[in-house]
């Protein structure tokens, strides 16, 4: 528990730090842009909406991450698995208002989001069986399938799923009916803000009080060990990424069903890949991660104020988070060359 705390507080000030040196550089007052920040990210309910709306993709595909590193997975592919999931979501609307299931939301709205965890979980697999079976570095392959995922977005939305109305390639507009619950209409929140921290819950009981997330953690740590205890380090690995896919895939769905109620090819505003930053610096602890992903949802509702008032917008956000992530493997680095002991050789 203490250790956790550590780890919080360091996140929040190593994001307070960096963010104070970017707003340096750009040349703004550091005080003045803090407080713009601040009033933008939670002087009142919209900013508080906003904060926590933007937090949520974060949170979940930072997630991911978590857990497809935690198995020693690199999964560099959340926005292919954002992507995916969202797709698949939108494919089942159709056949729903077909069929009528549009009339029934308690089992269409479930059915949609697990349709998305499945979508991103079996992009992710994709990835897993290509390294496991074949030997391809995961890095790349979810790396390329980031684009296979834009490109099969972009035919969807002009082909098989665009609406027949309009000129712009957008698929059919999901009804209000079918879309996540809001206390407050005049809002963003909506009830995928509480499902996301449920998720979080989940992911840290499954990665440290499962038998399951304990093979998964050892075979991440060493493959070597795992099978010396008769564990299948390639199926952990493989269930790793499954797991990882259908929290992004679920990113996907929920800002597809939550927030946009339309896929176009601009539907991912990159969550997935800015979910890999928020996972380094919670150091790769699924509750950290919730603390991670409010402070950029935050960023990133304060900057929207900011670029009102200076010529900085949502550039600082990705200084940020790339400063972030220089830093942690920039101290792991360092760490890591003072824990090792100098040879000692014969004489």
């Amino acid at each position: 528990m203490i250790s956790a705390l550590k780890r919080v507080f360091g996140t929040i000030a190593a994001l307070i730090l960096l963010l104070g040196v970017t707003l340096f550089v750009f040349g703004i007052p550091v005080i003045e842009g803090f407080s713009l920040i601040a009033e933008g990210a939670g002087a009142d309910k919209f900013a508080w909406s906003r904060t926590l709306v933007k937090a949520t993709p974060l949170l979940l595909t930072g997630l991911g991450m978590v857990v497809a590193w935690r198995g020693g997975m690199y999964n560099i592919g959340g926005e292919g698995q954002f992507i995916v999931g969202g797709l698949f979501s939108a494919a089942l609307v159709p056949l729903l208002l077909k069929s009528g299931g549009a009339q029934v939301p308690a089992i269409a709205i479930p059915l949609l989001l697990l349709l998305s965890a499945v979508g991103g979980a079996a992009w992710a697999w994709l990835a897993a069986w290509l390294y496991v079976r074949r030997g391809v570095d995961v890095v790349i392959s979810t790396i390329l399938l980031n684009f296979v995922a834009i490109q099969l977005l972009a035919y969807c939305v002009t082909g098989p799923l665009r609406a027949r109305a309009g000129d712009v390639p957008l698929t059919l507009l999901l009804p209000e009916a079918l879309t996540l619950w809001r206390p407050d209409r005049q809002m963003d929140l909506h009830a995928g803000v509480l499902l996301a921290l449920l998720v979080a819950v989940a992911v840290a009981v499954y990665l440290f009080r499962t038998k399951a997330g304990f093979y998964v953690r050892l075979a991440g740590e060493s493959v070597r060990v795992a099978r010396a205890n008769r564990i299948d380090a390639a199926a952990m690995r493989i269930q790793a990424m499954l797991v990882s896919g259908a929290l992004c895939g679920l990113a996907g769905g929920i800002e597809y069903i939550a927030m946009a109620r339309q896929l176009g090819t601009g539907f991912s505003q990159n969550w997935g890949f800015l979910g890999i930053p928020v996972a380094l610096l919670s150091g790769l602890d699924p509750m950290v991660a919730v603390i991670s992903a409010l402070l950029f949802g935050a960023l990133f509702a304060g900057s929207e104020n900011l670029a009102r008032f200076t010529s900085a917008g949502p550039t600082l956000i990705y200084i940020v988070q790339a400063l972030a992530v220089l830093g942690v493997v920039a101290l792991r680095s360092f760490l890591s060359r003072r824990g090792k002991k100098p040879s000692v050789q014969a004489k």
